[in-house]
């Protein structure tokens, strides 16, 4: 025999059903991000030149037609072709190898040091703004002598001091880039830190290190991701800099900065090198740059008023 459901349980079943729907409807970030991205045409052609930059980093030794480092003096300065699409160097390598390959190091740099940089800078932003007093004056005074400094120069200053390895880039670009993310970790620490469910937490007892990585951290990942995005553009033009100058990737291993050098030096035979290097670091610098503003556009409440 079938049950007659009794009036106020069906209506608060129905509630239940209506609080489901609404919160199965509510957009995540995930949903905003996407949302911006597949709504603009500008962001679908940098997303499609981002994910190929990837790609040929990646699968560099399968695209890479030849060896970046094999050298021919039976193929110096030849123009673009069918057999050298981008011409070659004066040392007779491949320019179009070269540049698949360098875009590895590029890829490296730019996902590495803004990750790095975000990781010192979060923990030096959220003690100096959870903390505060002597500790937020200290880490404050250290940030804003890092910060006296362009972000440039001051990659420039350590490269010169550490010299041009591999780690030795990620650590001039994770220090350039750490002041940055500790600033802006500070700042939004400061503000969730007034939030009744911290100060809720404080009272209860809760450990200080449970209300950081439970309650500050998630809420302010937003701007730290932003902030990600936009600076891996930076670190990738940043480091072609440092190449350029002779404090980045060194010879004879390929760096779009390096061929830029290399063409420079040579650019009265070809100007292939150069060419190809710097509009290559010009697209994807944009590309990167196009998604990080959408990125903001979709984490940002007042950009989307």
């Amino acid at each position: 025999m079938n049950e007659v459901a009794e009036p106020g349980n069906a209506g608060s079943q129905t509630d239940n059903i209506f609080e489901r729907e609404a919160l199965a409807d509510e957009p995540t970030i995930a949903d905003a991000i996407r949302a911006v991205i597949f709504d603009r045409l500008s962001t679908k052609i940098a997303a499609v030149l981002v994910v190929v930059f990837i790609i040929t980093a990646v699968f560099a030794p399968t695209l890479a037609p030849y060896d970046p480092l094999s050298q021919s003096i039976l193929n110096i300065n030849k123009h673009p072709s069918w057999e050298h699409w981008l011409g070659t160097d004066q040392f007779g390598r491949d320019v179009m190898s070269r540049m698949i390959y360098g875009s590895r190091n590029s890829l490296i740099f730019g996902l590495l040091s803004p990750i790095f940089a975000a990781i010192l800078g979060v923990t030096l932003g959220v003690t100096a703004g959870y903390f505060g007093g002597i500790v937020d004056r200290l880490i404050s005074r250290v940030v804003d002598m890092l910060m006296a400094f362009p972000e440039l120069l001051l990659a420039i200053l350590i490269a010169a001091a550490l010299g041009g390895s591999f780690w030795n880039i990620v650590v001039v670009l994770t220090i350039a880039f750490t002041p940055g993310f500790a600033r802006v970790a500070r700042a939004s620490t400061l503000a969730v830190k007034q939030e009744p469910y911290v100060e809720a937490a404080i009272a209860a007892g809760v450990s200080t290190p449970v209300i950081i990585i439970r309650h500050i951290i998630p809420n302010i990942l937003a701007p730290i991701v932003v902030l990600m995005t936009l600076w891996a553009a930076s670190s990738i033009r940043v480091e072609a800099t440092l190449s350029f100058l002779g404090i980045g990737t060194q010879p004879p291993n390929p760096s779009w900065g390096n061929i830029i050098r290399d063409g420079l030096a040579n650019m009265f035979a070809t100007q292939w090198p150069i060419l190809a290097g710097g509009l290559t670091i010009t697209v994807v610098v944009l590309a990167i740059s196009i998604l990080g503003d959408s990125v903001r556009d979709a984490l940002d409440p007042e950009t989307n008023q």
